[in-house]
């Protein structure tokens, strides 16, 4: 019997051909700027012992020893959710095990059959992954432009059922761009239309509004039906949570399948989340404004250097330079890993061909002269190749 079907063998050949074949990277010690870890917590030994600590005063079992719905639901998951629900003003909050449990577990289950969902088409995988697995019709709108999704809105409105609901999903810091839609805007003809507004904080969890996320800087959560937070970047621990309201919560906890059929996060997860939270808000305002003050920097340099044409606009960590070509892209990488700097290629299907792209992630603890460092050498790996 052959080790792989054959179907299988011939799609690995078609990744193969498009220098698109993707493998399990170790960490080697680089220069970071390609890890989601922006405030540079995962690296904070203060914060493991504290963990540790925490869990001495309040012991618990080493695992969850089941599904939240089952023996899993642990007294630190009550302690959490209502620290979050307090934090990032919200009615209620949900943990998931993941970002992407959270997504699958909303998506498929929310948005009934008859109803619409319109989405940005840079949205994270797994709100895709989620929407196929659910019974309403999706469609997407160009990305950040609220005159496209405007259109739609009204063609659907006029053609729908009365029953019909709509629900309008994107992200606040795009992942693979690292920019934002006007959510204000949004926010404002998702009430104007009687829709249902959603929006991913993967990448503004912990950073923006004050250690909490971008629409509460904005001050919209009367406007947005619910937020999917996440731990696994800025907070540097695992798991995620959807803001909304107690409704909401109600309806997740009987019918949002990722939630309901997986084993629950283990305490140590939840200390981690609890201390690393507190953390934030005693000493996360400071780090906030050195990611700032390097955000700004990295983008004066791409001025001064003349590359600045070769990145997509974003006031965001995350700074992303087109390089077309999957060959082209991982080479350059390549060679900035050579001379110690962790930067990591996105290739095609990932990202659009002809739109592959050098991803750099900011951190508060990168240095003046990191940064000088690696646009300096991106602009000559650059000049060698026009």
């Amino acid at each position: 019997m052959e080790k792989l079907p054959k179907k299988l063998r011939q799609k690995l050949s078609e990744r193969l051909m498009n220098d698109a074949m993707r493998s399990l990277p170790l960490v080697d010690g680089l220069v970071d700027f390609s890890s989601n870890d922006y405030l540079g917590l995962t690296r904070n030994e203060k914060l493991s012992k504290a963990a540790s600590d925490f869990l001495k005063i309040k012991p618990q079992k080493n695992g969850a020893t089941g599904s939240r719905l089952l023996t899993g639901n642990h007294a630190l998951y009550h302690e959490l959710e209502m620290f979050l629900k307090e934090h990032h003003r919200s009615e209620s909050a949900l943990v998931f095990n993941s970002g992407y449990d959270a997504n699958v577990g909303f998506f498929s289950s929310v948005p009934q059959r008859g109803d619409l969902i319109l989405y940005d088409e840079l949205v994270h995988a797994s709100i895709r992954d989620g929407i196929q697995m659910g019974n309403a019709k999706s469609y997407k709108f160009a990305h950040n432009n609220l005159e496209d999704l405007n259109k739609k809105l009204m063609s659907f409105r006029a053609e729908s059922r009365s029953d019909s609901e709509i629900y309008v999903v994107t992200e606040s810091i795009f992942s693979m761009d690292g920019d934002s839609p006007d959510l204000k805007a949004l926010a404002n003809l998702c009430s104007e239309n009687d829709c249902y507004l959603i929006v991913d904080e993967a990448h503004a969890t912990g950073i923006l509004g004050e250690g909490r996320d971008f629409i509460c800087q904005l001050g919209l959560e009367e406007q947005v039906f619910a937020r999917i937070i996440t731990f696994g970047k800025t907070l540097g621990c695992h798991g995620a949570a959807i803001l909304g309201s107690e409704a909401l919560k109600n309806y997740l906890v009987n019918f949002a399948r990722s939630l309901i059929y997986t084993t629950a996060l283990p305490p140590h997860t939840i200390a981690n989340l609890l201390v690393s939270y507190r953390f934030l808000k005693d000493f996360g305002k400071e780090q906030c404004k050195q990611l700032q003050w390097n955000i700004d920097f990295f983008k004066q340099q791409t001025e001064e250097l003349g590359i600045a044409d070769l990145f997509i606009g974003s006031n965001s960590a995350i700074q992303c330079a087109i390089i077309p070509g999957n060959a082209n892209v991982k080479s350059m990488a390549a060679q900035l890993q050579l001379e110690g700097f962790d930067v990591r290629p996105i290739l095609s299907p990932t990202v659009k061909e002809g739109e592959e792209r050098l991803r750099f992630c900011l951190h508060a603890f990168n240095t003046k002269e990191e940064i000088s460092r690696i646009l300096l050498l991106l602009k000559n790996l650059w000049n060698e190749r026009v």
